[in-house]
């Protein structure tokens, strides 16, 4: 998978707690839910690029597939 770009995002800390136990309902970290919530905005907006990278696949990886690095 290629490297993933990080960055400082501030945010409200209501919001911040709203997102962190929407992430939990889900699953899910907070970062990863903000990055499921920003790629699901652009899908329906037309504006995900083709070239981007699905989601990092959840758990452990199963024994058949590759190690990621």
């Amino acid at each position: 998978m290629p490297d993933r770009k990080s960055f400082l995002l501030r945010l409200d800390p209501a919001v911040h707690d709203a997102l962190a136990r929407w992430a939990a309902d889900e699953l899910r970290s907070t970062n990863a839910q903000i990055d499921f919530l920003l790629r699901e905005a652009l899908r329906q907006a037309g504006r995900l690029p083709s070239g981007a990278t699905g989601p990092r696949r959840r758990g452990r990886p199963r024994n058949d597939e590759p190690a990621e690095p």
